[in-house]
């Protein structure tokens, strides 16, 4: 999987990723309602996950079903294995056959259909590593590869995309430092992004950006932790772990308690700035995608599309809280406003003036 999620497909990516994240925004933009914004990011993860990642020319109607399927697959795969009729489980299992019948077709039509592609997509790099290795890989292996590579962009990413809109809208003067950013780096000028000006090595410069994501993840990790396997036995606080036990690390208290964080509940980007630098002082401290060997091999692929989503927020959208205060945060299964967090987005023109669309605007993607 590494070569799937290395610079140069990162690179190849990126403008794939812009055009999804426009067209989403624009749609959310001609709502005249106010959306329900972890519903919706988890829509265009999705999204980001068939169009980008995968390589899939589904059409929007069967996409829109298609993220119905996989819902229902996701909030029943931790279901008590009980196979009644009726059971989360059942519902679970039906779901997934489901899906993978819509997988199967979208990569055989995939396997038949290489006109017209302008870059290798995860799925391609996938195939190719197989053939490689002397391996080609079977219907089930890629059916099975797919939905890992779907499921590993979906909800955390949703999760995370979600809390930056929050934050954006709790702190005005984080977002306008954001596009007073954008501006000196070239990318934004009269309220509008500079054609060509997003590539992987422009984004990668804007440092506070990357302290804005540093911080939404640190603050509010989308998961509390993983499991390792003891290899040697080894002793903590006085209490001796056996080699061979499983353990779990809290990725959440870690962050809570490391002392190289100053004002531990502040949302403050700054911290992680160059007079500063909080994460830099220890491996352990700051761990948003866990550490060792089993880091998420994602991490640079998630870090990229939040950054691009706050790039797209910070230049293109208007957007406010809907309701009276801010919604409390669950963290079960992943962390999320309890009502989704209800906003309204209002489209831009380039002098940053209100665009009134149509409720009929809604552009699909052609990746």
């Amino acid at each position: 999987f590494s070569k799937i999620f290395s610079h140069e497909a990162l690179e190849s990516y990126l403008p794939k990723i812009q055009l999804v994240i426009k067209d989403t925004l624009r749609a959310w933009s001609s709502n005249p309602e106010p959306i329900n914004v972890y519903h919706e990011t988890q829509k265009l993860t999705f999204r980001m996950a068939i169009r980008v990642l995968l390589g899939f020319r589904i059409p929007d109607e069967e996409l829109s079903r298609l993220f119905e399927v996989y819902q229902q697959f996701v909030e029943n795969v931790f279901s008590l294995p009980m196979d009644l009729p009726f059971s989360g489980y059942r519902r679970g299992i039906r779901a997934r056959e489901t899906l993978q019948k819509g997988l199967e077709k979208a990569i055989q039509e995939k396997l038949q259909n290489t006109q017209g592609k302008d870059y290798a997509d995860a799925l391609d790099i996938l195939i190719e590593s197989g053939k490689e290795h002397g391996k080609e890989l079977t219907m089930q292996e890629l059916k099975d590869g797919t939905l890992e590579l779907i499921f590993a962009a979906y909800a955390t990413t949703a999760s995370a995309s979600t809390s930056l809109i929050m934050q954006l809208l709790k702190h005005p003067r984080v977002l306008e430092k954001l596009r007073e950013e954008l501006r000196s780096k070239g990318i934004l000028h009269n309220g509008c992004i500079c054609e060509g000006s997003l590539r992987l090595d422009n984004i990668n410069s804007l440092h506070y950006l990357d302290c804005v994501i540093k911080e939404v993840l640190r603050l509010f990790t989308p998961i509390s932790g993983g499991y390792r396997t003891v290899l040697q036995t080894f002793e903590l606080d006085g209490f001796q772990i056996p080699k061979g036990w499983s353990v779990m690390y809290s990725i959440r208290d870690t962050h809570d308690t490391a002392p190289v964080f100053k004002d531990v509940d502040v949302f403050d980007p700054d911290r992680f700035g160059q007079g500063r630098s909080e994460d830099k002082e220890g491996r352990f401290h700051y761990l948003p995608f866990g550490g060792g060997v089993r880091t998420c091999l994602g991490k640079h692929l998630a870090k990229l599309f939040l950054k691009a989503l706050a790039i797209e927020l910070a230049s293109t959208s208007r957007f406010e809280l809907a309701t009276r205060t801010f919604p409390k945060i669950t963290l079960v299964p992943v962390v999320h406003p309890v009502d989704g967090l209800k906003v309204k987005f209002f489209g831009l023109d380039s002098n940053q003036n209100e665009i009134l669309t149509g409720t009929d605007v809604m552009l699909g993607a052609t990746v």
